[in-house]
């Protein structure tokens, strides 16, 4: 029979073998919290990133997190948009562009407010930059305030002569945006306006509103700075963008504006620092927008 002395000795190595599991399943425990919390921050991050990559601003505040563009990158991912209105609007609209925070980089007129006509689909416009001609169409029937304010800019010089101030390259995100005088990201035109299309397509509570969509190259759309900001900053994607569709779109770049985008895109940003944001390397000036 086993002496006291050895059964003392074998409770001891029992509780040795138990405390050894459980700092063992502890460990385990804190290494799986360690990587869900990892993991979590790291969504957290991109969505914050995500939701407000195309703003009216790019200073410190606004900046991209996307890495260069490489010719491995991956199809952005995400929702379609909309392939439409779901109900077609009236005939006439009203509009509202009540004054921004911000008076107006250049001096300018607000755009009418009262009998927009939404029965006029599209209308052409063409730009000459200082890279290359790009010719637009944009969209009434589906975003008439919008169209109605970039005309009324448009008709007034507001866009002549003003700087694209922004180039993205990132794996998600790859626009050109313009449409600032001052060329800070910060500038407008002294007035703001609600979005359209294709964030009026979801309700207030309707998760699809933040859920990433896919912009797709050729599109044109309204940089904001949250609900109700926009103002005269635009965007023109020159490939598949992912963002949430919180940005109206009101038109489409024709093939021969596509060709200068891909050339103002191949030559990069001013002094990257792998950010994927910034200026274009090769200057970019809109010396002409005019209506066709």
């Amino acid at each position: 029979m086993p002496t006291n002395e050895q059964r003392r000795e074998a409770a001891k190595r029992k509780l040795e073998r138990q405390l050894e599991h459980r700092a063992q399943r502890a460990r385990k425990r804190k290494q799986l919290t360690i990587a869900g919390s990892v993991l979590a921050l790291v969504l957290l991050v991109a969505a914050g990133a995500l939701v407000y990559t195309v703003t009216k601003g790019d200073d410190d505040s606004n900046q991209a997190s996307d890495a260069s563009t490489t010719s491995a990158d991956a199809p952005p991912q995400g929702a379609p948009l909309p392939k439409g209105r779901k109900t077609p609007l009236a005939d006439t609209v009203s509009c509202a562009y009540p004054p921004s925070p911000q008076p107006a980089a250049k001096p300018v007129s607000p755009p009418r407010t009262d009998g927009i006509q939404t029965t006029v689909d599209k209308v052409s416009v063409s730009i000459e930059s200082t890279q290359g001609n790009i010719g637009l169409t944009l969209n009434n029937a589906e975003s008439p305030c919008t169209v109605n304010s970039f005309v009324s800019l448009a008709s007034q010089g507001y866009f002549d002569n003003t700087p694209c101030h922004r180039l993205t390259t990132g794996e998600g995100l790859k626009v050109l945006q313009c449409g600032d005088p001052a060329g800070t990201g910060a500038g407008g035109p002294g007035y703001q306006f609600a979005n359209e299309f294709p964030t009026d397509q979801f309700g207030p509570n309707d998760a699809g509103a933040q859920t990433p969509a896919i912009y797709p190259r050729g599109t044109i759309a309204m940089a904001n700075a949250g609900p109700g900001t926009n103002g005269s900053q635009f965007f023109l994607v020159y490939a598949d963008s992912t963002l949430p569709p919180q940005y109206t779109v009101f038109g489409t770049v024709d093939e021969t504006g596509l060709k200068t985008l891909d050339k103002i895109a191949a030559g990069g940003i001013d002094g990257d620092t792998g950010m994927g944001d910034g200026k274009p390397k090769l200057p970019v000036q809109l010396t002409s927008v005019r209506m066709d």
